[in-house]
């Protein structure tokens, strides 16, 4: 994903340290949650990313940039990593990888695309494919704090197999709506037909936009720019509107 890092404390944590791979959970087909044990990790934000680092026997190395799918301050994280099938990186850690295993992580990395449980201003999220990963971090750390600032997520996904998270959406939560934009094969019973997302998927699902919902944005660059676009043409302030992308970078 395209990010930035921030100046200052955030900044100052930078640095490279070891993780452990404790648990590893099937989310599709192709995505696995990777729960990392950190020691000397001093939280996150939800919203940030890491930074993973794989180093081979004869030097080697090679990085990659992870959303955090939690937002947890007791040493462990969450990472969701969607395979791609020529990359370099992904196939490791989605299928080679095992318990007890040792990557390197460094973060948390950003300081704008994050949600603080003290806002108070309903929340609009907008979801492409594993775009979901750090607006669900968002949802669980807004259910550990248990605020009750309403959230909305529209999630767009080409087909019902490829939703990560389902367990957690299914349970659900007081004040968190959700709602399903299926691209190529929509379920029997969904209120839309299979397309891809439109203005007025966010007209009828979205916040007004004279609610002051803040919006965040997450998925492949192209996704993102055309939801932006979306929003700001149904009246939604720019700098309520955060976005986050990702595009190829050698899986």
């Amino acid at each position: 994903m395209a990010r930035a890092a921030v100046p200052g404390r955030l900044a100052q944590r930078l640095r490279w340290l070891e993780a452990e791979l404790v648990e590893r959970h099937v989310e599709t087909a192709s995505a696995r949650t990777l729960l990392l044990d950190v020691p000397g990790w001093a939280g996150s934000l939800p919203g940030q990313h890491v930074d993973v680092r794989l180093t081979a026997e004869d030097g080697y190395s090679t990085q990659r940039s992870y959303s955090l799918a939690s937002a947890r301050d007791d040493g462990r994280l969450e990472l969701t990593v969607q395979r791609i099938e020529d990359g370099e990186v992904s196939p490791y850690l989605t299928d080679v990888l095992a318990v007890g295993d040792l990557i390197e992580i460094r973060g948390p990395v950003g300081g704008w695309f994050v949600w603080h449980p003290t806002q108070t201003e309903p929340v609009l999220l907008i979801a492409g494919g594993s775009g979901l990963v750090p607006l669900m971090a968002m949802i669980r750390t807004r259910d550990a704090a248990g605020s009750r600032v309403p959230f909305r997520l529209l999630y767009s996904l080409r087909e019902p197999a490829d939703r990560l998270y389902a367990a957690d959406l299914d349970r659900g939560s007081p004040g968190l709506d959700i709602t399903y934009v299926h691209t190529r094969a929509a379920p029997e019973g969904s209120p839309r037909s299979a397309g891809r997302l439109t203005p007025e998927d966010l007209a009828r699902w979205g916040w007004p936009a004279d609610f002051e919902p803040t919006v965040y944005v997450c998925g492949p660059t192209g996704f993102v720019e055309a939801a932006a676009v979306q929003l700001l043409a149904l009246g939604h302030a720019p700098q309520r509107i955060r976005t986050e992308r990702f595009g190829p970078s050698g899986g």
